[in-house]
């Protein structure tokens, strides 16, 4: 065998030491993964052996270890001179001539005597290993061709061995400089500059939550979604529904803007270029779902094999649609995580919003603004900044330490923005569009990663607390502790807390803040008149010809997201509770409300559901619902209905439901009635024989109950849910649910409140309580005393 070449299938993950990390996975997933039909590029591996013997030959170690030796280790005052100097030195060497014949001829074997093209990668032997991953540290060197360039790209790969970053990354790690080898991959490439490429975590990268995959594609190479130069389409695929026949497994899906595409250049120094995408693209997933599908039963099997959290790179050839793995190493933030503790940030202050973007970690940061548009701004860039960029660059990677937060015009969570703010421990937002014109030098601003999916930049330092907690010592209470929601994309981060799923999904915030348009407006589209209000429906649904699929699909997802997040634990999701005047501020919805005087009393709830006004809305909520527990799987999910007066309504709305496919009891469906109207609890035994059970909502209960309008300033210091009238209703539905067998939890501020009024529910019997995030943790301790 060479002792300067191995080709792919040779190796296995036990060659770390004479390949690297990323050759040896190569060569591990062609060994172990092949025989599963995941594709993987072949190509061949230059040794740490070869590196060392290009040391020997060119007697270059002790001129490398000389310039070393006088490197300010502390302040890194002369790292670029050092690194600058180690990098000529390996320019001037040579390959001996045994060494060129055996890369030649390795490169020869793979082409099999055709002209192809080849990606030329770095390999470090102490590269992508678990606890020292910091991926860009090394160059590598897309679409090559020849055996010409193929020797000048592995020779321009160990120069990169002394990339400054790469020096200090050693240094950060405690690596022994001169006793750090680069292997070079030379592996065929794949043509994704006419397809398509992307990166794939094997967990939520934001979470560490682990029961999804979270999978990133855009045009072209996959260079620019690594990079972060573009702004990727993004899947979701949920673990336990891969592979199981007849169910889909990818959850959500959002199109990203793809402003530019990498695609093969001219030979010689620019193989690759950017180029703009068409409009077309621009607006078009580049990969379909049946691919995405592929993708993630991959990734699944990757993971498996490896045992740990994986960061995967893929591709598409354009030419022959064929899916590829071509890059696999672990996951290094959340896979070694093994803390048990959270940090509760909480806003106290708010400013109008400057701009908004992806978020990368759950934090609040104030700093100065300091716009970073090329290395030579590093020396600008001072301890406790905030970096403003188009994109951020591995070689920026000292400078980025100095950071409290990291804003990007461009990227998504999987690009070099984002990695290197979780690898740091800071957080980000990427994706603002324009952050380095809208922002200023100097300027103070204060970002905010706190809102789910969401990053906010206000402008000023605002007010914040923070909160450690401790989450290991939360022992089980008998009263089941859920969550109120309303925010998908919180959901994954707060599966982490003690819970027992959701006890009230509040569709309305999907609703408002993500579908926007009314539902009537989509089910009447074609004879809606023309207007701002028809063309904003157009522009926001326009990838959609049956505008009503727009609803469904969006609703269906953003569900999916929490319904995953506390899988198996049951999920109640409330059908949509807008009073008439919310429901008229959607876009479209002036033409199909009413003016009410009292909408808190009016057409609202399941009033409106089989009400021809709004049956064929409710119809799209219904189809929602449906999507997702018989094609998605989750049957944790259940229903819940709001503002049923009389045991007659509830009876109509079931029918409707069942109509619309949503039937009571088909694939073990729950409908739950929410007790807000004292006719719930004075018939609470006939509401229970048509549903399965009671969700109190104490505010409303508590208004109807006292006769009081809670949004009334004037009389608000009467609103008590301790009032003795209140608790007589209160008691009187829950051991009515009891007696016939029903579950029936309560919604609400006032058992986080006031321990008390949570004994008192306690000692009632009340089979769960649900609570504000921000208010759960004190909830369950309002809840152990209780119980104690």
């Amino acid at each position: 065998m060479s002792t300067y070449t191995i080709p792919f299938q040779a190796l296995r993950n036990t060659d770390v030491s004479s390949v690297g990390g990323k050759n040896a996975s190569l060569g591990e997933m062609i060994h172990a993964l092949q025989p599963f039909g995941i594709r993987i590029p072949d190509g061949f591996a230059t040794t740490a052996e070869a590196y060392r013997h290009f040391l020997d030959e060119n007697d270059l170690f002790n001129k490398l270890q000389h310039q070393l030796d006088q490197l300010d280790t502390e302040k890194l005052s002369n790292l670029a001179e050092v690194g600058k100097n180690c990098r000529e030195l390996i320019s001037s060497g040579k390959f001996s001539g045994h060494m060129q014949e055996e890369y030649l001829q390795a490169f020869r074997a793979l082409s099999e005597g055709k002209a192809i093209s080849v990606a030329v990668r770095s390999s470090a032997t102490a590269e992508d290993l678990p606890t020292a991953s910091f991926a860009g540290q090394h160059d590598s060197f897309l679409n090559i061709e020849g055996k010409e360039e193929v020797l000048r790209a592995v020779h321009r790969c160990y120069i990169s061995l002394f990339n400054d970053r790469a020096i200090k990354y050693r240094i950060d790690n405690g690596f022994d400089h001169m006793h750090v080898y680069l292997s070079v991959g030379v592996q065929r490439m794949v043509r994704s500059d006419k397809g398509s490429a992307g990166v794939i975590f094997t967990i939520d990268p934001e979470t560490g939550f682990d029961n999804i995959i979270y999978l990133t594609a855009a045009w072209g190479l996959g260079e620019n979604v690594v990079q972060g130069a573009v702004n990727p389409d993004e899947f979701y695929a949920f673990k336990p529904s891969i592979g199981v026949h007849a169910r889909q497994s990818v959850i959500y899906k959002r199109l990203g803007e793809k402003e530019n595409k990498m695609v093969y250049g001219q030979r010689g120094e620019k193989p690759v270029l950017n180029v703009r995408t068409s409009q077309s693209e621009r607006n078009s997933f580049s990969l379909s779902l049946a691919e995405v599908e592929v993708l993630a039963a991959w990734s699944r099997q990757i993971e498996l094999h490896y045992g740990m959290p994986m960061d995967i790179e893929w591709a598409k050839d354009g030419i022959t649609d064929e899916l590829f793995i071509v890059q696999a190493r672990p996951e290094t933030v959340h896979g070694q995580h093994t803390g048990v503790s959270i940090t509760e940030y909480t806003l106290h202050s708010k400013a109008k919003p400057l701009l908004k973007g992806k978020a990368v970690g759950a934090k609040i940061g104030s700093g100065r603004v300091c716009i970073v548009r090329s290395l030579a701004d590093a020396p600008k860039v001072q301890e406790g900044d905030i970096i403003v960029a188009d994109i951020t660059n591995p070689d920026w990677n000292a400078m980025l330490r100095k950071a409290v937060s990291i804003v990007t015009n461009k990227g998504g969570r999987t690009s070099h923005a984002s990695i290197v703010a979780r690898e740091l421990g800071i957080h980000a937002i990427v994706g603002t569009g324009d952050a380095t014109d809208k922002l200023q030098d100097g300027q103070v601003i204060t970002v905010s990663c706190i809102e789910g999916d969401e990053g906010i930049i206000y402008e000023g330092k605002l007010e914040w607390s923070e909160k450690e907690v401790n989450l290991e010592v939360m022992e089980p209470t008998k009263t089941k502790p859920m969550f109120i929601l309303a925010d998908p994309f919180k959901a994954f981060r707060l599966s982490f807390y003690p819970n027992e799923g959701v006890g009230l999904l509040r569709m309305e915030f999907i609703i408002t803040n993500t579908i926007q348009i009314h539902p009537m407006a989509l089910v009447q589209y074609a004879s809606l008149p023309d207007g701002n209000d028809k063309r904003a429906i157009a522009a926001i649904t326009q990838n959609y010809e049956d505008k009503k699929r727009y609803f469904v699909e969006t609703l269906s997802e953003h569900l999916a997201i929490v319904a995953a997040a506390f899988y198996p634990k049951e999920v109640i999701v409330r059908m949509s509770d807008f009073k008439t005047n919310e429901y008229a501020q959607l876009i479209g919805g002036g033409s199909f409300e009413p003016t009410e005087e009292n909408p808190m009393l009016g057409f609202r709830g399941a009033s409106r559901y089989y009400n021809d006004r709004y049956k064929e809305g409710f119809g799209l909520e219904c189809e929602a619902v449906r999507v997702l527990r018989d094609e998605l799987g989750f049957t944790n999910v259940k229903v819940m209905i709001p503002f049923c007066r009389t045991v007659e309504e509830g009876k109509r709305v079931l029918d409707v439901m069942a109509d619309f496919g949503l039937e009571r009891g088909k694939n073990g469906l729950e409908v739950y009635v929410m007790a807000e109207i004292p006719s719930n609890v004075i018939l609470a035994e006939a509401f229970s024989e048509i549903f399965d059970g009671f969700s109190i909502g104490s505010n409303d209960l508590t208004q109807l109950t006292l006769g009081i309008d809670r949004d009334s300033a004037i009389v608000a210091d009467l609103f008590d849910e301790s009032n003795e009238a209140v608790t007589f209703m209160l008691s009187s539905v829950i051991q009515a649910a009891k007696k016939n067998g029903k579950k029936i939890g309560l919604c609400g501020q006032a058992p986080s409140d006031h321990p008390d009024f949570a004994r008192f529910l306690v000692n009632q019997g009340i089979d769960s309580i649900s609570f504000n995030p921000d208010a759960l943790l004190r909830g369950i301790e309002n809840i152990r005393h209780a119980e104690s």
